[in-house]
């Protein structure tokens, strides 16, 4: 792509949100800046659009009192709206906070009240509700705006405003005092904080990283650096907007580089939105990826018996030659070929997953597809990604190699390399908003500790994630594994949705099963299974036999040592409400731990049931119970209890 320069702006003089939009503004003013699919019309907004919408929200926001270091909360789905509000919230020198829009009201309200938020920028009643729901909590709020005015007609609550009439209120300002929005845009500092980013929380609340408007910029310049991307080219929004990789994807690389941003309409319609965008790069989190594999595999369920035979060895020969470090021409024309195009995937010059570990297996199918998968690595506090793989220098055991702005250093490795990560970079955060001694645990003498555990593999350089460092477990036989690259191995399956090993202290590994319910409930009805709802299905022979099979061939791939000798299958999906999961769908031991007690000791207890009796709360509030009996499948003796240890380097990152 030689003909192709990239032309990246200086982030030394454009070194906030609001300067860098007013540049692309004055410069390609009717040059597409996103587009968002609504009522089935793409619809287009230039950087002129762009940059009048920042200007009225946050025209709108001064009007209310908001200002300098208040803190401007936002929660609800990905939409231009965001993005326009969070860059008005910059313009104003005010903090923007994003809210994921599955928060539960205790998720909000300690936000709220953490972040002291003035503001509250809602997308539509659910939203709205929620707010209401947490005043008395957050005496803070002293506005609450929506955007959809559907179904509020019957609330009078004085602290409410609509968008339409927020823009009415700055609309006035400007017209008092006319130029007040670009005197607000040159007051902007390169180093305010900008944004407020929730950390993951895998072991308590989440903390608020602190991330200044222009140092973040300058790491988000470092990534385009590694990996280029041209103003025609199409990106799809689908991740939340709250998690830092989107936005370094949705908001500060499109204003870098001029990208497209698209907004699918709805997370039902994503794939088809996907595939009508042709997206030229797509960010996915790993649960993404293993989603649309899964999906792939269980649409040939219903494939005649040739085009499955076709599809076997299709990915019998494409799955071969990646591991040879090629594309089989042959699988990729007569399978691949069309699945790409079938997915929106043609026109891909970079794919990437972050966030949490992708398995290798998942990793080696897109290969095999001509997907240009990258894996990504990083923390929040370091502004996302800082490694990544390079053009074809592509290697599923590891996350690459850092950008050239970060510096990543082992600390205290033992005998085979093995130490914690440390890393730095031009992005790294200021520290936890209002938690000194968080920052202190994590951050010293400017590096930042980050917890995992990892090397650099030889030959490459390559940095290797094994796992996080307090998750590495030890059998009671001394036997060293990483329960999350099992874990990954099991989701490769079409039919698990969520695995948790056990075995730390223990003699042999365990694992709690969650089945992919729609996929499994597709190949039950096929076979003529009776089954009322997802805990029912579970338990049935027929889906435990099914479950086996996976399992096993796991095991087959596995060392003696981190083979499952027992699984059961959970009679309900991990769900981030119920706390079993963070946000971005990284399990928490810790709860699972403490909630599965007694079904783990069971486990180990030499059980082969395990009686359920609980209740179950939904979102909206109601309740239901549950009584089942958990079978617990024995897969000894030929997988049984391991009798030597292995390299421990090896198993947590082959």
């Amino acid at each position: 792509m030689a003909e192709r320069t990239m032309q990246l702006p200086d982030t030394g003089q454009y070194d906030t949100f609001p300067k860098l939009l007013a540049h692309n503004a004055e410069q390609w003013p009717d040059e597409v800046a996103m587009r968002e699919k609504e009522f089935g019309i793409w619809r287009e907004y230039t950087w002129r659009d762009y940059e009048h919408a920042v200007s009225r929200f946050a025209l709108g926001m001064k009007a209310l009192g908001v200002g300098h270091g208040d803190t401007v909360a936002i929660i609800g789905g990905n939409r231009p709206e965001w993005l326009h509000c969070e860059v008005g919230a910059h313009a104003l020198r005010a903090m923007s906070l994003g809210v994921y829009q599955d928060s539960l009201d205790e998720e909000l309200a300690y936000l709220i009240d953490l972040s002291e938020a003035p503001i509250i920028m809602c997308e539509d009643e659910e939203q709205v509700d929620k707010a209401l729901e947490i005043s008395e909590q957050c005496p803070s709020v002293k506005h609450i705006v929506y955007h959809d005015p559907r179904g509020m007609r019957k609330y009078d609550d004085p602290r409410l405003i609509s968008q339409a009439e927020l823009f009415e209120r700055g609309d006035a300002l400007e017209r008092e005092r006319p130029g007040t929005y670009r005197e607000m845009v040159e007051a902007t500092r390169g180093e305010d904080v900008a944004m407020l980013i929730t950390t993951s929380g895998t072991t308590s609340k989440p903390k608020l990283s602190m991330m200044q408007a222009g140092p973040f910029l300058d790491h988000c310049t470092a990534y385009l650096r590694a990996d280029p991307k041209y103003p025609d080219d199409n990106y799809v929004s689908v991740l939340p907007l709250p998690w830092i990789m989107e936005q370094v994807y949705a908001v500060a690389q499109s204003l870098i580089s001029r990208i497209t941003v698209n907004f699918v309409e709805e997370t039902e319609t994503m794939m088809a939105d996907l595939r009508e965008i042709g997206p030229n790069f797509v960010l996915l989190a790993p649960r993404v990826w293993e989603t649309i594999a899964a999906d792939v595999k269980a649409r040939m369920m219903d494939a005649s018996p040739f085009k499955q035979k076709m599809f076997n060895l299709g990915m019998k020969w494409g799955m071969a030659a990646v591991e040879r470090g090629e594309q089989s021409r042959l699988a990729y024309w007569i399978l691949f070929r069309a699945l790409k195009d079938r997915l929106g995937f043609t026109f891909l010059r970079s794919a990437a997953t972050g966030g949490a570990a992708l398995g290798p297996d998942t990793f080696k199918f897109f290969l095999a597809m001509g997907v240009p998968l990258r894996q990504l690595y990083g923390q929040t506090e370091l502004a996302g990604a800082y490694t990544i793989h390079r053009g074809d220098d592509i290697d599923f055991d590891t996350v690459g190699v850092p950008f050239d702005n970060a510096e990543v250093h082992i600390d205290q490795p033992d005998e085979n390399g093995v130490g914690e990560i440390v890393a730095r970079n031009s992005g790294m955060f200021l520290g936890f908003f209002k938690n000194e001694k968080a920052t202190a645990e994590d951050v010293r003498e400017g590096w930042m500790y980050t917890g995992d555990a990892g090397y650099f593999k030889e030959g490459n350089g390559h940095l290797v994630v094994i796992d996080r460092i307090k998750d590495l477990a030890t059998t009671a036989g001394g036997d060293r594994y990483s329960p999350m690259f099992i874990e990954n191995k099991l989701k490769f399956s079409p039919f698990i949705a969520e695995a948790v090993i056990l075995g730390h202290e223990r003699p042999y590994l365990a694992a709690m099963i969650c089945i992919r319910y729609g996929i499994v409930a597709k190949w039950a009805e096929q076979r003529g299974i009776a089954f009322t709802n997802y805990t029912n299905l579970s338990a049935h022979p027929q889906i435990y036999e099914l479950i086996q099979r996976e399992v096993e061939a796991v095991n087959a791939t596995l060392p003696q040592w981190q083979r499952i000798r027992k699984f059961l299958l959970l009679y309900k999906e991990l769900d981030p409400d119920d706390g079993e999961l963070t946000r971005t769908r990284k399990v928490r031991r810790g709860v699972i731990q403490e909630k599965y007690g007694e079904i783990i000791d069971a486990i180990y207890g030499g059980e082969d049931h395990v009686h359920v009796d609980t209740t179950i709360t939904f979102q909206d509030g109601t309740t239901s119970r549950i009584r089942t009996d958990l079978r617990v499948v024995d897969l000894a003796p030929d997988n049984g209890v391991p009798s030597a240890a292995g390299d421990s380097r090896a198993a947590g990152a082959a």
